[in-house]
């Protein structure tokens, strides 16, 4: 019997080869998404097709919660300066975790360990956080030497290749060099 585990997905194509490393590994993930942080609406809208797309390409079990509130999103993490990036990361964790533990899966990662773009600290101290909170394992895994390998397969499968993190400032970011 393979282990199980939630995995936090935040678009098709840092979920294709870490979606195959798990199963390598002899674990069969169920995907997550949960992205408050993505905007504009639309941006949110195509990468969720993505994933939708990758998860039946894959026969991928997909749970989706859809909400979608950039007030909050703000509020929580957008307007935190330096922090706004652990702050975004800790809201998702945290939902995954929660998530995870509803759902009795013993333990939960994230596809975002594979960007080389992502602050790999904030994930493991987010994640280790959010799921002593729920009483779940969260398994951190560093997956940035695959990521090129990601994008290849993300190539194949057609699927949307987005140009930033995902929230506002992290496209203004990417206009102005930063």
């Amino acid at each position: 019997m393979r282990s199980s585990l939630l995995l936090h997905i935040c678009c098709g194509p840092c979920a294709t080869a870490t979606v195959e490393y798990w199963r390598g590994q002899g674990v069969e993930p169920t995907g997550y998404y949960f992205n408050p942080n993505i905007q504009p609406y639309q941006e949110f809208e195509k990468r969720l097709e993505g994933v939708r797309a990758f998860a039946a390409a894959t026969e991928l079990a997909l749970r989706e919660d859809l909400t979608y509130d950039p007030v909050e999103w703000f509020r929580c993490a957008g307007l935190a300066g330096e922090e706004r990036c652990r702050r975004c990361l800790g809201l998702r964790l945290t939902a995954a975790a929660a998530e995870a533990a509803d759902r009795g899966f013993p333990s939960l990662s994230t596809t975002l360990s594979i960007s080389p773009w992502q602050r790999h600290d904030f994930i493991k101290e987010e994640g280790a956080r959010a799921a002593e909170e729920h009483g779940v394992e969260f398994r951190y895994v560093d997956l940035r030497h695959i990521y090129r390998k990601s994008q290849r397969m993300a190539v194949a499968l057609g699927l949307y290749r987005q140009k930033y993190c995902g929230c506002v400032v992290s496209e203004w970011e990417r206009y102005r060099g930063a």
